[in-house]
């Protein structure tokens, strides 16, 4: 949508509210770009919620003009879940960081992913507990020192992706705080899927782990450790997009064009629809290491969502049995009993 003829501008999705991050958060880009993306969609903020955890992140209510909801610790999705099968014509963001959204909040996300309810998930992984002044989180690289782990975790990390494909998630996105275009690119394609969405954002926490990213997000480091994935498009990377990625057995490759006898023909095109997520979970599992991590959109797959499907439950069985409320249900079933 081009921006002459949004109906909203980001100005009308913000409040008074002084926004209260460390300088320097990842968090204030990523809040700027979120009301660009709302004004881009064109969805009213009468007609938006946003509901968080317990977090840095989770302030993140508190600076919108929109309906919002500070929920508890790892509660997000299952409060956002309520909320949309109550008033499915709500559209509904949940902000989690990589604490709230996949320790204890880890089993409500892969319900959520399941389900496939009309969700759009921003996931802001920066690797480490913030509000909490430091632990090691679920996303934590192994061997990360801490406050709660002086000599090094002695765990593997979650990988975000990873337990979205293995909870059969139909959408799943990735960017950079520092990537304004991209962000925003990816969460106008999270609100335009019908179904759960995830955009996880490699965000940067200036004071408890500050540049942890910085091996791809760096300028001079992006061009050869990222890819951009745009759907139908050629899997090309390289500051002049010499490189691309190819099949190799049942693996990925990174190659260089016309090297090693490698041509343009020989680069695979991203298919961001397929059903089958096989080569999607593989794209999304790259590391920004041997392969380059992947930023935008990896998988928007449509499928019957949650809400809907509740919601034309209801109706049938409203039909059928002749119920117009509560009280009807439960006197017209018979199904009732009286203690004397």
């Amino acid at each position: 949508m081009e921006k002459d003829t949004c109906i909203f501008a980001a100005g009308d999705f913000k409040n008074s509210q002084s926004v209260r991050w460390c300088p320097g958060c990842g968090d204030h880009a990523i809040l700027n770009v979120l009301h660009k993306a709302m004004a881009r969609i064109g969805v009213a903020p009468k007609d938006t919620v946003v509901v968080s955890g317990i977090g840095c992140s989770s302030r993140l209510p508190y600076y919108m003009n929109t309906y919002g909801m500070h929920t508890i610790h790892g509660r997000a999705a299952a409060i956002a879940t309520g909320v949309k099968t109550a008033r499915p014509d709500l559209t509904v963001w949940q902000v989690s960081g990589d604490g709230d959204g996949l320790a204890i909040g880890g089993n409500h996300f892969i319900h959520a992913m399941r389900r496939n309810i009309d969700l759009n998930i921003l996931l802001f992984n920066n690797k480490i507990y913030g509000l909490t002044k430091g632990q090691y989180s679920p996303t934590s690289d192994r061997g990360t020192i801490t406050k709660s782990s002086p000599y090094g975790t002695t765990e593997d990390p979650f990988i975000p992706a990873e337990l979205c494909f293995g909870a059969r998630g139909n959408f799943f996105a990735r960017s950079f705080d520092i990537s304004l275009d991209t962000t925003l690119e990816v969460m106008v394609a999270a609100a335009k899927h019908k179904g759960a969405s995830v955009v996880e954002i490699m965000q940067n926490c200036v004071i408890f782990n500050n540049g942890i990213h910085s091996y791809m997000s760096d300028k001079d480091a992006r061009f050869d450790h990222t890819i951009h994935l745009r759907h139908g498009e050629k899997m090309l990377f390289g500051k002049d997009l010499e490189k691309g990625l190819v099949q190799d057995g049942f693996g990925l490759k990174a190659v260089t064009v016309g090297e090693d006898g490698y041509t343009l023909e020989d680069v695979l095109v991203h298919d961001a629809h397929c059903k089958s997520n096989l080569l999607q979970q593989q794209l999304a599992m790259m590391d920004g290491h041997d392969l380059p991590l992947a930023i935008g959109v990896i998988r928007d797959f449509d499928a019957p969502t949650y809400e809907a499907e509740v919601e034309a439950q209801v109706r049938t069985v409203q039909e059928k049995k002749g119920f117009t409320s509560l009280r009807d249900m439960i006197t017209k079933t018979m199904e009732t009993w009286e203690v004397k």
